[in-house]
């Protein structure tokens, strides 16, 4: 019943004229108060010339709070901004009442407009002191009894610094949260042992599972900007065996207008822990770039072409082209784009292997900028496929790239990936293949033919982070291939910021790589995907070592061998020194490859790539027996 009351108490707001009223009558309250400080608490004054200044000093406090709008503020939320409103109001108030005493002085007006100094010296310091302590005593006797009727969690924060005090206020400042603040961590030993808002700091170390136990700790709140992601993954993994909940604060400057809100503490995900750094690219050139410009976007309902969509309509482009074969998800992208009141796109159900229906859509549009990015891309259906292998991969990016240079395109950028490098598996090499066959054209028009190679996309379809999700669900176990594999990963929005900067940037034949760090070991992927669900390993969900799949490589490398390096004006993206080729040879031998149909038997098939790609050594695979013959 109290409960209840309560609650409908809480939805009801006082009215504004209501608090000016009760600020109103503190002012009055106070000046008395300060008439009796003023002497010594001894009632040696004119009480009636007091009474009789009080309506004056009533009507100017009005005026006051009037001018700053103090009185519209939520009493209950009280904050920072609401204090100095009212600071400003009082220091008003007492400025009113210092010009009229001075001009009652020297005008000999009425008695009372004239007002000792420091009465009002005493006044204001008191109106500061009641009218601020009263709406704070208001607002946290208000939290105090709505938490009561909560089952608040009991958190720490990790980081006793600024971003620590911030996080602190956003939580304890929430009346709807239920949440609980009871110490800090911080690794500044010159923290440790101290008190910060009457909560102990602790290190690390002292976090143990009988310390948890007997504070009820539920969660851990991460709070220290510009974390190193080596560093968030050291703390998460010793917080995860603890079994604790851990959270994080997002960085400064994605905060809502500078402030922190309790709705932007996120749990912590996967991509935090990748240990490298988030890539940012700004350019201004990239508004340049596109503007005006009539797109096409091959493959475009899959996860890099779609994103690579989503990025380009932030740009004035004249017209957006997006091109797949997938019905189904290219109509969610569509839909996603009419919602959105996106125009000037259309979305077109085409193949890329159909090179008439091609020519035709470039003779209706002209495009200017193509972003190649249809491809088959899983590694195990392409080791039994060779031939859809060498026709999307190959062949679909042979039409493209001819017709690119045969209708003028300005540039065509190619999405390759790092297992083109040194491949040991078909999907790997048709896609070096590509990348050659491009880097034969360059120069042969106007087109200029860019690169971009990259790893592992994180929550790209089909990617091992919704594979994981989805064994999570199922109740495990996780499969992993082999427990020292080891990939690459970036997050969708970092690969498509990379391509739309490499169309920029590029001037025709590079191969862009871009810096990704360390390499992340999939096993320990595994592992602290269970423990971020909540789960234990491996009491709760095992991992299962399946072993290496046909072509499968422990290993994925960025570049090829013979190729190094150079800078660009971004530190984290490279361009790659590829070593020369003959072109017209290589050249011939794809167009030779692209002739084979689908009653050529996959050896065939595989054998004439190999003659394309010498360093194309099969691993784990049926294929093999070719090299045996080299």
């Amino acid at each position: 019943m109290i409960k209840r009351q309560l609650q409908n108490i809480s939805q009801k707001y006082a009215s504004k004229w209501l608090v000016m009223l009760f600020d109103l009558i503190v002012v009055a309250f106070t000046f008395v108060v300060a008439y009796i400080i003023r002497f010594n608490f001894k009632i040696d004054f004119d009480i009636e010339v007091m009474l009789k200044q009080i309506p004056f000093v009533f009507l100017a406090a009005f005026i006051s709070f009037l001018l700053v709008g103090s009185y519209k503020g939520v009493v209950r939320f009280t904050g920072f901004k609401d204090v100095v409103n009212i600071i400003i109001g009082v220091n008003i108030l007492a400025t009113i009442l210092i010009v009229s005493t001075f001009l009652s002085r020297k005008l000999n007006y009425e008695s009372i407009f004239n007002i000792s100094g420091s009465v009002i010296y005493i006044h204001l310091m008191l109106n500061i002191l009641f009218i601020i302590g009263f709406k704070l005593f208001i607002k946290s006797m208000y939290n105090h009894v709505m938490q009561d009727f909560k089952n608040k969690k009991r958190v720490m924060i990790y980081g006793a610094g600024s971003s620590g005090m911030l996080t602190y206020d956003a939580i304890t400042n929430d009346p709807k949260n239920s949440h609980e603040v009871v110490a800090f961590i911080d690794d500044n030993d010159r923290k440790v042992g101290k008190k910060i808002n009457t909560l102990y700091v602790y290190s690390l170390k002292k976090i143990t599972p009988d310390f948890i136990e007997k504070q009820a700790i539920e969660e851990v709140v991460i709070s220290i900007q510009n974390i190193e992601p080596g560093r968030l993954l050291e703390i998460s993994s010793i917080l995860f065996e603890l079994g604790l909940k851990v959270k994080i604060v997002p960085p400064v400057q994605t905060w809502i207008d500078g402030d922190l809100s309790v709705g932007q503490i996120k749990d912590v995900k996967i991509e935090d822990l990748l240990g490298r750094e988030p890539i940012s690219i700004i350019n201004p050139a990239l508004v340049h770039e596109y503007e005006n410009q009539i797109i096409f976007i091959t493959g475009a309902a899959g996860s890099i072409g779609s994103e690579i969509a989503r990025k380009a309509t932030n740009y004035a482009y004249k017209k957006l082209i997006l091109i797949d074969t997938a019905e189904s998800a290219l109509y969610e992208l569509q839909q996603e784009f009419i919602q959105k009141g996106i125009k000037n796109f259309i979305a077109i159900v085409a193949d890329v292997r159909d090179k008439v229906r091609m020519e035709s859509l470039f003779n209706i549009y002209r495009p200017k900028i193509i972003f190649h990015a249809a491809a088959y891309k899983h590694v195990p259906l392409m080791e039994n496929n060779p031939y859809e292998a060498v026709s999307v991969n190959i062949r679909g990016t042979r039409n493209m790239a001819n017709l690119a240079v045969k209708h003028g395109v300005n540039k065509f950028v190619l999405i390759s990936t790092d297992k083109a490098v040194n491949p040991t598996n078909v999907m790997g090499a048709t896609k070096r293949i590509a990348e050659l066959y491009v880097n034969c054209l360059q120069g042969k028009g106007q087109t200029k033919f860019i690169t971009t190679r990259f790893g592992n996309v994180l929550g790209s379809n089909g990617s091992v982070i919704p594979l994981f999700k989805k064994q999570i669900d199922s109740g495990g176990p996780l499969t992993v291939t082999h427990e020292d594999i080891t990939r690459y990963f970036m997050t969708i929005s970092e690969a498509c910021q990379l391509v739309l900067e490499a169309a920029t940037m590029g001037n025709g034949g590079e191969i862009f790589v871009f810096d990704m760090g360390e390499s992340v070991k999939i096993f320990d992927l595994a592992k602290n995907m269970i423990i971020l669900s909540g789960l234990r390993y491996p009491e709760d969900i095992d991992i299962k070592i399946t072993g290496l799949r046909p072509g499968e490589k422990i290993y994925e490398e960025l570049l090829a061998d013979g190729e190094k390096t150079r800078p660009t004006y971004h530190e984290k993206i490279m361009i790659a020194k590829t070593k020369a080729i003959d072109a017209e040879d290589i050249s011939d031998k794809i167009a030779n490859l692209c002739l084979v149909n689908s009653k050529v038997q996959n050896l065939e098939v595989v054998s004439l790539i190999k003659q394309i790609l010498p360093e194309y050594i099969s691993n784990n695979s049926k294929f093999e027996v070719l090299d045996s013959k080299k």
